[in-house]
């Protein structure tokens, strides 16, 4: 399936599951496709066809994004390594869930959640440790006793009732057992971090660019590499989707930061380092860098935004 084609069906089943979408945008290369909102979820989508072409970088952007904007990171492609992604499966991709359109479609539209994950090795569950030790103590069954049934340690077990995963067959087995269900399912927006995301430091730089000036005003600035807008600013529990750079530039930018903004919920603010002119292009304020420097603190540049 073409990268457009995908794009389409994915924007569709977000649609369809009532959400609202951006608009899509053709600049490259990009962290992110998709930013949709329903309901306070807010998810930030990559559409890629194959997983593994997600880097570590674009990775770390799509996090730091999703942080920023109080959202979800999730990444929608058609496979994985030399196989199509299982429907009702969940992949991970440097601590971001990956699922097929498909899964998407079920999740969101079908309210039917996934309940297996992939890892090395093969496909895997979560099992209900507290469903497991209940059903396991209803029978007087010791943890050697139901190994025994299982052909597994009691060991396992214990880990088993503790929270481990285990593959699909043994969770086959158990629930053929007991006859119920013992398996998770798999929340996509619920997102366990795997890593602390931070802003890069800024060393060695000796030319002041208006992004770094608005540290000394009290706003964190976090740098952005293949976003659409460069940077994200935050600020007194605001976020600002920050764009700058020569006029012609930024104004082709602007409307679609603007875009983004909206369905994000946050403002949204180019900088031009080449002109005075000041002006809205649509939800975006465009400032110069000679305003911008006037600016004595945070508050002062949320009083433009009419805060």
């Amino acid at each position: 399936m073409s990268q457009d084609r995908q794009l389409q069906l994915v924007t569709s089943v977000m649609i369809t599951a009532g959400f609202d979408v951006s608009e899509r945008f053709t600049l490259r290369p990009r962290s992110f496709d998709l930013i949709a909102r329903n309901d306070g979820t807010l998810l930030v989508i990559k559409v890629v066809a194959h997983i593994d072409s997600v880097s570590e970088e674009v990775a770390f952007d799509i996090e730091l994004i999703s942080r920023l904007l109080g959202g979800i990171p999730l990444i929608v492609g058609e496979r994985a390594r030399d196989a199509e992604l299982e429907r009702g499966a969940v992949y991970v991709r440097y601590g971001i869930y990956a699922v097929s359109p498909a899964t998407l479609y079920d999740y969101f539209v079908e309210k039917i959640p996934p309940l297996v994950y992939a890892s090395p090795g093969g496909l895997y569950v979560n099992i209900d440790g507290d469903v497991l030790r209940d059903l396991r103590e209803k029978r007087n069954m010791s943890l050697g006793d139901l190994g025994n049934v299982l052909g597994v340690s009691r060991r396992t077990i214990s880990k088993y009732e503790s929270g481990m995963g285990t593959t699909l067959d043994v969770a086959i087995r158990i629930e053929e057992f007991f006859n119920t269900g013992v398996v998770e399912s798999i929340d996509l927006i619920r997102h366990d971090k795997l890593k602390a995301v931070e802003a890069e430091a800024k060393t060695g730089s000796y030319i002041q660019s208006p992004m770094e000036f608005l540290e000394q005003i009290g706003v964190r600035l976090h740098t952005l590499h293949g976003a659409p807008f460069q940077a994200l600013l935050t600020f007194d529990k605001h976020t600002i989707l920050t764009g700058y750079g020569p006029a012609q530039k930024v104004v082709k930018r602007a409307a679609l930061i603007g875009n983004l903004s909206q369905i994000a919920k946050k403002h949204a603010m180019c900088i031009i380092t080449d002109s005075e002119k000041e002006k809205k292009i649509g939800r975006t304020l465009v400032i110069s860098e000679q305003r911008l420097h006037k600016i004595e603190d945070g508050f002062e540049l949320l009083d433009l935004f009419g805060e």
